[in-house]
């Protein structure tokens, strides 16, 4: 096979358009993959929409998520990285090279061998897509506010962590992955939710519908006699109420806040309290090890070991790659507790 079928990209704010390209062998460390189904997430359609983050150049292939087959690896592969024919889950993005082989949105792609992991059989190709972005940027999000990876609290410490935004996919994987570490888990979502994070590993759960859901997360720390000086947020316009709670909580300890949306230049501040726009190291030498530390430490061993669970639940999107379109449009307009997932 020397072509396969990808969504392109033909230039900035355009939809995608479908086109053969070139099958790429994969280079030094890299693996081929037969991708069988791909997830969506919000940066896709800010890049499709508004060409944000930046599309160094087009036609373009975007996308992050993947879930497949291994076709072939590159030299430098280790042995212990899945082999040809094995089932993978794979973080799949253009987003460092600007290469349409490393985007997601395609039927062949390269990935890196150390954001590939082999999938238990019991996994579906549609469930297992959603892990890659949600992963790295859940646990990106716990060392951008100084919790490092191998960080682990007992029951003794009463450390506590503010999640603003559980329902969303990277504050499903946040709260499994705080639970691992030994946080307390407080979290935001709607009320119809809270449930569903509860059995994911959430403490207590906060409707931010509520006008006093502040002073019901900063009475909960009090009541619970839990350290709350770190949070993090998925969710637009949050940043107010998390500074509002940490105002409470943090005593006169610095408060650290990992924001996962773009900070806007009027973004709310406040005195004693950092907030950090939420990325995996940007070195890269210290990227590739924060990957390997994600995928490789965090999600392999969940997976085999059942502590890391889909999340949230999926829905289907029909029409195969042709669908990505009627996708970023459903993601634009809002979902809840739910992951979009086109099957290829």
């Amino acid at each position: 096979m020397t072509t396969h079928r990808a969504a392109l990209l033909q230039a900035k704010t355009t939809r995608f358009t479908m086109s053969p390209v070139p099958t790429p062998t994969p280079g030094p460390g890299e693996l081929l993959i037969q991708v069988k189904a791909l997830a969506i997430n919000p940066v896709d359609t800010a890049q499709r929409d508004k060409g944000f983050p930046p599309i160094p150049s087009y036609p373009a292939v975007i996308g992050s998520d993947v879930s497949g087959i291994v076709v072939s690896t590159g030299p430098d592969v280790p042995d212990s990285a899945p082999q040809p024919g094995s089932r993978v889950t794979a973080m799949a993005s253009s987003f460092y090279t600007g290469k349409m082989q490393y985007g997601a949105f395609q039927e062949f792609v390269l990935a890196g061998w150390n954001g590939v992991i082999p999938l238990p059989e019991s996994l579906s190709f549609e469930d297992a897509a959603v892990f890659p972005l949600a992963s790295l940027a859940a646990l990106s999000g716990f060392t951008t506010i100084g919790i490092p990876l191998d960080a682990r609290f007992t029951t003794e410490d009463k450390r506590a962590v503010l999640l603003w935004g559980g329902a969303s996919s990277v504050g499903t994987m946040a709260i499994q992955f705080a639970r691992q570490m030994g946080l307390v888990v407080y979290t935001t979502a709607s009320a119809k939710n809270h449930e569903y994070l509860k059995s994911l590993g959430a403490h207590r759960t906060f409707d931010y519908h509520n006008a006093d859901v502040v002073s019901q997360i900063v009475d909960a720390v009090k009541e619970d006699g839990v350290t709350l000086t770190d949070a993090q947020t998925f969710a637009w316009n949050s940043l107010q109420s998390v500074l509002d709670v940490l105002k409470e909580t943090k005593g006169d300890k610095l408060g650290k806040v990992g924001h996962a949306p773009p900070l806007l230049p009027d973004a709310p501040s406040m005195e004693g309290v950092e907030v950090k726009f939420v990325l995996p190291p940007m070195e890269p030498a210290a990227r590739e090890q924060h990957k390997n530390q994600v995928f490789h430490g965090w999600l392999k061993p969940g997976l085999e070991n059942g502590t890391v669970v889909p999340s949230p639940q999926v829905q289907l999107v029909e029409g195969g790659l042709e669908g990505l379109n009627a996708a970023l449009d459903i993601i634009k307009d809002g979902v809840s507790a739910t992951k979009l997932v086109v099957k290829v």
